[in-house]
């Protein structure tokens, strides 16, 4: 699979190269505008985005606003381990807020697919997220990594941040950061988080199953392991690693949602031809986030296709950290619980978040939420104008009242 991606990456290059030179010509400012040079920018773009390779895009969470002010933020590693590191938005501000860990999906997209997030919250938070390293270049010396390895990362960053932090989930870490959590209380009381978000997170798919849990069910493990992993090649830092790739997962999703996805690109070409520079920009963002993929350890995406997908083992209460200790969610009590869902989700289905609440019986059910959002799909949960103005001040609302005390 590599050798195929590297030589289609390889014939792809003069197109894009062409492409994009192509659109610079006809939209230089030089040249007078008509109908005719803006058809001829639309399609080079469309040439050039489809042919290019998209690099992991940065945060760009330089400054902020706090009280009308423009507020400077720094960006620190503050924890470095070989497969994730800890950063903190540090602001230069005397300000205290709720200090927040955002824990970014480890699913072949960049962390910076939560920047949108993270950018929401920054004012009112002091925020921590977690960002994954791609596997592809991480070398070999630096031992595996599964999922009973990410439970215990998340343990660490916890008790490295305190009791009083407040987890956010987003999406795919659900069962992990649930996992951690339940050790945590069980274990070492004192270190469970203040409260805990899971926006969209796969706790149950048997709840109201959608073609990716289907897709993940119908075939057996070995089917993955055959058709779904690869060796980093030779000329990576991480060469000889097994992993999942990153365009394996990239174009399955895009697969499921072929019809949608072309129609995103028809509608760039449009909104370049007739110039709405605004809509096109929209999809630029999007799209250079979504393109922009990492691989994934073979072993952690092969433990979570069978605990997660398959065996749904937190959800019916077998699963276990290390294959000893077993995980009891409902050892968890002193940390709130609030979970998210989008009403059009077609990635984690409705019911799937929520079911959390049936595994976590010993928070107090005062302590408890749930908050469906009308309208919304997977991504919409957490980036786009209804995560700003309808989510995210749920969710602000949520860690203040459960901060202190």
């Amino acid at each position: 699979m590599y050798f195929a991606y590297h030589l289609q990456r390889g014939l792809q290059g003069p197109f894009n190269r062409w492409a994009a030179a192509h659109r610079d010509l006809w939209s230089h400012p030089a040249l007078p505008e008509t109908p005719f040079t803006r058809a001829l920018v639309a399609v080079s773009e469309l040439v050039e985005r489809t042919t290019r390779h998209y690099d992991k895009p940065a945060f760009d969470l330089d400054s902020t606003t706090i009280d009308g002010q423009p507020v400077t933020v720094h960006e620190e590693v503050a924890l470095q381990t070989p497969f994730c590191n800890l950063l903190h938005f540090r602001r230069e501000t005397t300000a205290v807020d709720p200090t927040v860990l955002v824990v970014a999906p480890l699913s072949g997209h960049h962390a910076t697919l939560v920047r949108e997030t993270l950018r929401t919250l920054l004012p009112d938070h002091d925020l921590y997220v977690t960002d994954w390293l791609d596997a592809r270049l991480v070398p070999l010396s630096a031992g595996s990594f599964d999922l009973d390895d990410y439970i215990a990362l998340i343990q660490r960053f916890l008790r490295h941040l305190g009791p009083e932090v407040h987890v956010l989930s987003v999406c795919q870490p659900a069962v992990a950061v649930l996992s951690a959590i339940s050790l945590l209380a069980e274990d070492e009381p004192a270190a469970q988080p203040r409260s805990l978000v899971l926006l969209a997170g796969p706790v149950d798919t048997r709840v109201n199953p959608t073609e990716v849990n289907r897709v993940s069910e119908k075939q057996p493990l070995e089917w993955f392991e055959r058709w779904a992993l690869d060796r980093v090649p030779a000329t990576e830092p991480g060469a000889g690693r097994r992993v999942c790739p990153g365009y394996v997962q990239l174009n399955g999703f895009m697969s499921m949602n072929a019809d949608k996805h072309l129609s995103a690109h028809w509608k760039l070409f449009r909104d370049v031809l007739h110039g709405d520079d605004d809509s096109a920009e929209v999809h630029r963002r999007f799209y250079d986030e979504y393109l922009a993929v990492m691989d994934l350890p073979a072993e952690y995406y092969l433990q979570t296709v069978r605990s997660v997908f398959q065996e749904h083992a937190l959800a019916r209460g077998t699963m276990t950290f290390r294959g000893v200790h077993p995980v009891r969610p409902e050892a968890i009590r002193r940390t709130a619980l609030l979970t998210v869902e989008g009403e059009k989700d077609d990635i984690t289905g409705l019911g799937q978040t929520l079911a959390a609440h049936g595994l976590c019986t010993g928070i107090p059910a005062e302590h408890k939420e749930h908050y469906q959002q009308p309208d919304v799909g997977h991504y919409g949960i957490f980036a786009g104008r209804r995560w700003q103005n309808e989510v995210a001040p749920r969710i602000r609302a949520f860690f203040r009242r459960h901060a202190g005390g």
